[in-house]
C-alpha cells in the first residue's frame, strides 16, 4: 500500500488542510496501537491462566491417583514394620535372655571337677555314716534307750548336726572365701590347718586307743589260752574230770585279770577321748565335705540340667523368629521400593503450591492489563472525541447556515441509522464502516456532508 493511501495519511492530511491540532489525533493513534496490543497479552494472559488452570486440575487429578497407591503401600510398609518391630523386640529379648543365661553359667562353674564334687559327697556321706553309727551306740548303750525305733531316731537327729554345721561353714568360711580369695584367704587357710591338725590329732588319740584295744586283745589272748592250758593239764587217769582247788584258783585269778584289762580299756581316758574326738571330726569333717560336693554338684546340675536345657530352647526360639522375619524383611523391602517408586513419581508431578502461586501471579497480570486497557481505551475514546470535535469545530467555521442545517439533518440520519443497525464487531472507538445513508467507508460524518455538498454543486 502507498503511503498516500493510508488511512491514517489521509486523515493527516485532511487535518492538516483544516488546522486541527495534531496532537489530538498522535494520542488517539498512540492508544489505539496501546489497546490492541494490551488486548493481545490479555488473551495471551488468558490463554495461560487457562493452561494454568488445565495444568492445575490434571495435577490434581494426578496427585490424588498417585497419593492414593502411595497410602496403599504406605499402610502395608507401617503394617510390616511394626510385626518386624515386634519381631526384632522378641529376638532381642531373647538374646537378652541367652547372654544373661551365659553369663551365669560360666560364673556358675565351680572350681572342683565332677569327679572331685561325687568323691567329697561320699566322703560326706561316709562321715555322716559314722556319726550315725557312734551316735546310735552312744544312744542305744550309754543312755540306755532300749526301743530300736528311738534309739536310731536320736542317732539320725545327733548325725544330722553335720546338716548344721554346713551352712555356718559355706556362709563363714567357704563362700566369703570364693567371692575375694585375697581378702579371706588367710581366715580359711587358718581354718583349714586347724581342722587338720585337729583331725591329726583325733587320728593319733584313736592311734593309740587302738593300740591299747590290740595290746589288751593281746593279754586277754595269752590268759584264755593259758586258762585253756589249766583246763588241759588236769589228770587224765582220774575217771571224772574234776579241777583241783589250786587250779580252780589259776583259772579264776585269771579271769579276774581279763576283766580288770577289759575294765581298764573301758575306763581309759583315749576312750574316752577317741568318742569324742571321733564325734566331733565326723560332724566337722562331713560338713566340710557336703560343703564342697553339694555345691559343686549344684552348679553341675544348674549347668548341664537347667543352663544347657533352657539355651537349647532359647536357640530353638531364635531360629523360629528368624524364620518368621525372613519373608517380613524381604515383603518390607519390597513394599518401601514400592513406596519409594511412588513417592518418586509424586516428586516428580507439578507442585499444586507452585502452579496455584502462577496462577495468582498471571492473574494478577491479567488485572493490571485490563486495567490499563481501560485506561488506554479511555485515552482512545477521549483523543478520538477531541478529533472529531476539532474537525467540526474547524468544519463549523467554513460552512454557511443552510449547509449547517443539512449538517444537522445528516447527523440525525446517521445517529438514527446507527441505533437501527444491529451490533457489529468493531474495534472500540472507531466509527461504523458504512453510514445509514450508504455513504463512503472511512469517511466521518462531517467529511460525508462535506462530500455530498461538494458533488451537489
Amino acid at each position: 500500500m502507498e503511503p498516500t493511501n493510508n488511512p491514517d495519511f489521509q486523515h493527516g492530511y485532511t487535518s492538516g488542510v483544516e488546522g486541527v491540532n495534531r496532537e489530538t489525533y498522535e494520542g488517539y493513534l498512540s492508544s489505539q496501537i496501546n489497546t490492541d496490543w494490551l488486548t493481545e497479552r490479555i488473551e495471551e494472559k488468558r490463554t495461560e491462566v487457562d493452561t494454568i488452570n488445565q495444568q492445575l486440575s490434571e495435577a490434581t487429578e494426578a496427585n490424588r491417583a498417585a497419593f492414593a497407591n502411595l497410602q496403599t503401600h504406605t499402610l502395608q510398609v507401617e503394617r510390616l514394620a511394626k510385626q518386624v518391630g515386634q519381631r526384632e523386640a522378641d529376638r532381642q529379648a531373647v538374646l537378652v535372655d541367652r547372654d544373661t543365661l551365659r553369663e551365669r553359667r560360666t560364673k556358675a562353674a565351680p572350681d572342683y571337677s565332677l569327679f572331685a564334687g561325687l568323691l567329697f559327697l561320699v566322703a560326706g556321706v561316709s562321715f555322716l555314716a559314722g556319726d550315725l553309727i557312734i551316735s546310735h551306740e552312744i544312744v542305744a548303750y550309754a543312755l540306755n534307750i532300749r526301743n530300736t525305733n528311738e534309739a536310731w531316731a536320736f542317732a539320725v537327729g545327733l548325725a544330722m548336726v553335720s546338716i548344721l554345721l554346713k551352712p555356718a561353714y559355706d556362709r563363714l568360711i567357704e563362700k566369703p572365701y570364693q567371692e575375694d580369695p585375697e581378702k579371706n584367704g588367710r581366715k580359711y587357710g587358718q581354718f583349714k590347718i586347724a581342722l587338720a591338725v585337729f583331725a591329726v590329732i583325733t587320728l593319733a588319740v584313736l592311734g593309740w586307743f587302738r593300740y591299747e584295744a590290740y595290746r589288751t586283745d593281746q593279754l586277754k589272748s595269752a590268759i584264755n589260752k593259758s586258762v585253756r592250758q589249766l583246763q588241759l593239764n588236769t589228770d587224765p587217769s582220774a575217771t571224772t574230770q574234776v579241777l583241783s582247788p589250786s587250779t580252780i584258783n589259776k583259772i579264776e585269778k585269771q579271769l579276774s585279770e581279763s576283766s580288770e584289762l577289759n575294765l581298764a580299756l573301758v575306763n581309759s581316758p583315749w576312750a574316752l577321748l577317741s568318742f569324742v574326738l571321733s564325734g566331733i571330726l565326723f560332724a566337722l569333717a562331713g560338713a566340710v565335705c557336703l560343703g564342697i560336693a553339694l555345691p559343686v554338684l549344684s552348679a553341675f546340675w544348674f549347668r548341664w540340667l537347667q543352663a544347657d536345657i533352657k539355651l537349647w530352647k532359647l536357640r530353638r526360639r531364635l531360629k523360629r523368629l528368624d524364620k518368621e522375619i525372613a519373608p517380613l524383611d524381604a515383603e518390607l523391602a519390597e513394599q518401601r521400593t514400592q513406596q519409594n517408586v511412588l513417592q518418586h513419581n509424586l516428586d516428580l508431578l507439578p507442585d499444586l503450591t507452585e502452579l496455584k502461586e502462577q496462577r495468582q501471579t498471571v492473574t494478577a497480570e491479567l488485572n493490571e492489563l485490563l486495567a490499563e486497557l481501560k485506561l488506554a481505551q479511555t485515552d482512545s475514546r477521549i483523543s478520538n472525541f477531541n478529533d472529531g470535535y476539532g474537525q467540526g469545530e474547524a468544519t463549523r467555521t467554513v460552512l454557511s447556515d443552510e449547509e449547517q442545517r443539512q449538517l444537522r439533518k445528516e447527523m440525525l440520519a446517521l445517529q438514527n441509522g446507527n441505533r437501527n443497525r444491529p451490533n457489529e464487531a468493531r474495534p472500540t472507538g472507531t466509527p461504523a464502516a458504512n453510514g445509514a445513508n450508504g455513504k463512503a467507508p472511512g469517511l466521518r460524518p462531517h467529511q460525508t456532508i462535506r462530500k455530498f455538498l461538494s458533488d451537489e454543486l
